[in-house]
């Protein structure tokens, strides 16, 4: 998978203006990994944006992180993409995860097709707006279609039905609802959407 080179927006000061290259996660990354999801764990809308808290992810062995680094989620293909400053910092991430048709999803549910299912969508606050989240998901569903087994028909997602600014932003790059929803795990009052590019 080549890097991509983004150029930061322009608008705001010089240090935010610095190039920064999409690629893929690997395993020497591991600590990396664990601090930028720390960080996405801070962040207000944490709690309806992953199905993870900071105290448990703060809480994991690097054994853990370093098998996430490494890509390692049983059976299933994974790959995680990050956007990288010139200077090593990480701004952002999404993970693509392959679904095989007639085995279990992420969430156990069964599936009829080869998806990418991403998850794990970050960017820090200072760089939305700038192009990074958009560079973040055309690597990842690049990655998606680029492989020869197997064959993905589809990429999808799912969004909390109160993260209307997460939804308005897979709507503008192109993913509308599909017309399934699912209760939201620990709030069965509340569901998550979910999106399929078309």
């Amino acid at each position: 998978m080549p890097e991509i080179r983004l150029p930061s927006s322009p608008r705001d000061a010089e240090d935010r203006r610095m190039n920064h290259v999409v690629r893929a996660v690997t395993a020497e990354d591991w600590q990396q990994v664990k601090e930028l999801r720390l960080e996405a764990l801070r962040d207000p809308v944490a709690e309806i944006a992953f199905l993870d808290t900071y105290d448990n992810a703060a809480a994991q062995l690097d054994e853990f992180w370093q098998e996430r680094a490494a890509g390692a989620r049983g059976e299933m293909i994974a790959q995680q993409f990050i956007a990288e400053r010139m200077d090593g910092r990480w701004d952002g991430s999404v993970t693509v995860l392959i679904e095989r048709a007639g085995r279990g999803d992420v969430l156990g549910r069964p599936t009829d097709v080869d998806q990418a299912h991403l998850v794990g969508v970050f960017v820090r606050r200072e760089q939305r707006g700038t192009g990074l989240a958009r560079a973040l998901f055309d690597a990842a569903i690049a990655f998606a279609h680029e492989l020869d087994e197997p064959k993905v028909s589809r990429v999808r997602l799912y969004v909390h039905q109160d993260n209307q600014r997460a939804e308005a932003f897979y709507r503008k790059i192109g993913f509308t609802r599909s017309g399934r929803s699912i209760p939201f795990p620990g709030d069965e009052s509340s569901v998550e959407h979910e999106l399929v590019l078309g």
